[in-house]
Parts: structure tokens; C-alpha cells; sequence
């Protein structure tokens, strides 16, 4: 719908840095179109004051002043010629945009119990048999049951953990349920079992 007078901001030309709203960029080209310097050179005092104002608690920051002349010069399109107090030949920088960092793409058999059990597993392949490969496989069989309780997903009972503990250590481990006991006081019990209690 197109109505006479009326002038919406989506069909206005996009701001440079909309922090600061359309009016300061109206300022600014104006002040890129001023002839002399010294008018241009009045008017960027003029606007870098009003952008002051617009943000006082940026005054604590020590640089603030750096990046208001930054910001007038990346809204000028580094077109307004005046003296600049500051070095702004990093201005341009600023408005660049971080590359996309990437994302772990770990691919885990089981998902509930994680990137890091499996890590875990790992490194229980390629442990020598002793009390310090003992005690990980310990831990990492009660975190095994943990997660199950916590996600929910089938049984935690102790043959499924002692069956996935083996099968993701390709047999390295081998959990003797006659022997092996679970850490089961520090565990918290599945929330259905808990709302049956109340």
C-alpha cells in the first residue's frame, strides 16, 4: 500500500550504524556537504557531542572517544575531509563482520551419552590394565547411568551399561556385575519415579 505523504523506514535507504538513528545520519551527510572545512570541521564537533549525549555511560570506557570519531567517519563513508583528533585508519574495521567460527561436527552413535564418554571410551581402549584404568571405567560407567536416568532413553539398568561399556570399548572393558556397584547414592532418580512418591 503506497499512501501519499506518508514515508516509511522500510522504504528508506538502510543506516550505516542505526545506534544512532536516522536524524544523526542526516546530520552527518550534511556536514559532507558543507564546502568549506572549517564548516565541516564545526559540524563534526556539533555531531560528535550530540553522539556523546545520545551514550553517557560509554564515557567510563577509556577509548570512547576513539570510537565516536570511529562511528562519524564509518557514517560519512570516510567522506567527511576535516582534521580528525584521533587516528581513525582502523575505523574500517569496526563494521567488518567476525568469520563464522565452526561448529564441532562430532557424529556419536548414542547421543545421550555425549561427546565426551565417548572420549572417554577412547582413551579406555589404549589403557595398560591397572587401578588408574580401573577407577576411569568406574567413573565412566556411573556417568553412563547417570545420563541414561537423566535423558530417559530405555533402560539404565546395569546390563545395558556394562553391555554399551564394552561394545564402545570394542571388549576392552568388562564390567563384572557380581563385582561392580554402582555409585547409585549421588544419582538422582528418574522424575517420574520422584512425582510417584509424592
Amino acid at each position: 500500500m503506497n499512501i501519499e505523504g506518508l514515508d516509511y523506514n522500510t522504504h528508506r535507504e538502510q543506516l550505516i550504524l542505526p545506534e544512532y538513528g536516522r536524524e544523526v545520519q542526516k546530520m552527518v551527510d550534511h556536514a559532507v556537504a558543507l564546502p568549506t572545512k572549517e564548516q565541516r570541521q564545526q559540524c563534526a564537533n556539533t555531531i560528535i557531542g550530540i553522539m556523546e549525549r545520545m551514550f553517557p555511560q560509554n564515557r567510563e570506557s577509556m577509548d570512547y572517544k576513539q570510537k565516536l570519531w570511529d562511528h562519524l567517519a564509518i557514517m560519512s563513508r570516510f567522506e567527511l575531509d576535516i582534521d580528525y583528533p584521533v587516528d581513525i585508519s582502523k575505523a574500517s574495521h569496526i563494521s567488518e563482520k567476525p568469520q563464522p567460527m565452526a561448529y564441532p561436527q562430532q557424529k556419536n552413535p548414542v547421543k545421550h551419552y555425549g561427546g565426551m564418554l565417548f572420549k572417554l571410551f577412547e582413551q579406555l581402549k589404549d589403557m595398560p590394565k591397572g587401578r588408574e584404568r580401573d577407577e576411569l571405567a568406574r567413573l565412566t560407567a556411573n556417568q553412563m547411568k547417570r545420563n541414561l536416568m537423566q535423558w530417559s532413553h530405555g533402560s539404565s539398568d546395569d546390563e545395558k551399561i556394562a553391555s554399551d561399556i564394552a561394545r564402545f570399548t570394542d571388549g576392552a572393558i568388562q564390567l563384572d556385575l557380581d563385582q561392580f556397584r554402582f555409585n547409585v547414592g549421588s544419582m538422582k532418580e528418574p522424575n517420574e519415579k520422584r512425582k510417584k512418591k509424592r
